[in-house]
Parts: C-alpha cells; sequence; structure tokens
C-alpha cells in the first residue's frame, strides 16, 4: 500500500546551514519571525528545513545537501483547500481507512529552479496555482491499527503518494 517514511528532524545552528541555501533566503526572507533551522534525515536522503513565520502564516523551506531549493511549505487549515479538491481528497481517506484524522495540513510549492524568485513570491502571497500540492499527514485505522501517513495530493485534490510515517522522535525524554 505505502513505502515507509524514516524521517528524523534535529534542530541545528545556522553555521550548519548549507551556505548557499543562507545566501538565497538573506536575498529572499525579509520581515520574518521565529527562524529555526533543521537537518532532516530521510532513509533516502538528507535535507535542510528553515522554518519561521511570516505574516501570520508558518512557512517551511527545504533544500538539498548543496543548497539547492526543494519547495516552499505553508501551514495552512482545511478550509483554506477548494471545496472541490477537499471532497476528492476525503473520498481517498474513506476508501482506504476505516477511520481517520487529518494532523496537519501543508500548501506545497515544489521549486522551479529557473524562477527561484517567482516561487518564494508564489508561495509568500500564498497563491492558489495548478502547479502547487497538499501534503496532509493523516492517522489511519488499517486493520485495527493506527498509522500515521504522509499523503501528496495536486491542486485538484487527485492522489499522487502516499508515505507510512514514524512517530516523533522523543530522545529529548529521560526515564
Amino acid at each position: 500500500m505505502s513505502q515507509d517514511k524514516y524521517e528524523r528532524e534535529f534542530r541545528i545552528r545556522k553555521s550548519q546551514f548549507p551556505i548557499a541555501a543562507l545566501d538565497m533566503m538573506e536575498s529572499e526572507l525579509q520581515e520574518v519571525k521565529r527562524l529555526k533551522f533543521y537537518k532532516e534525515t530521510d532513509s533516502a536522503k538528507t535535507s535542510f528545513e528553515a522554518k519561521f513565520k511570516k505574516d501570520r502564516l508558518w512557512y517551511s523551506v527545504e533544500f538539498d545537501e548543496k543548497g539547492h531549493l526543494e519547495d516552499i511549505e505553508v501551514l495552512i487549515k482545511e478550509v483554506d483547500i477548494p471545496s472541490d479538491a477537499l471532497a476528492k481528497m476525503i473520498t481517498y481517506f474513506e476508501s482506504q481507512f476505516s477511520k481517520y484524522r487529518i494532523k496537519r495540513i501543508q500548501q506545497q510549492y515544489p521549486a522551479n529552479q529557473e524562477q527561484l524568485k517567482e516561487t518564494f513570491r508564489n508561495a509568500f502571497q500564498n497563491l492558489l496555482l495548478p502547479s502547487l500540492n497538499y501534503e496532509l499527514i493523516v492517522a489511519g485505522k488499517v486493520d485495527k491499527n493506527y498509522f500515521d501517513y504522509e499523503i501528496l495530493f495536486d491542486a485538484e485534490g487527485n492522489f499522487k503518494k502516499i508515505r507510512k510515517s514514524l512517530p516523533p522522535n522523543y530522545d529529548h525524554v529521560l526515564y
């Protein structure tokens, strides 16, 4: 049904972030609050992420190891998704899970390497474009077990990809 997502996110210092990514962000990001840097290790790749708040919205800008922009994500709510696209997503959930709960929704702007400034502008204006994706974290019940899934849909609400997600890392908790 799905591939597994073995992803862990660690907070890092600004000095550990790729220099090319920092240069790009300094030219594009003004008036941001709560800027934090993360390193994300996956079973397949390593990426870097900068998370911040701008104009009362939470953003996540993801880069690869070389500092090339991968995507920009904006945290949204269900009401921000067009109703016909949301209806398709809900139909998919009802067909796949006996019970489900949407935990997190992100509007994803994939990077266009030729037009990086336009990608940033579209994301910061929160435009609904045909090229954007919706990434949902869903707790779904399958065969008496609940699992977290990361599900990707296109702008029209058509299913693209699903990955089973691991629970958050609690290494910082001492027992």
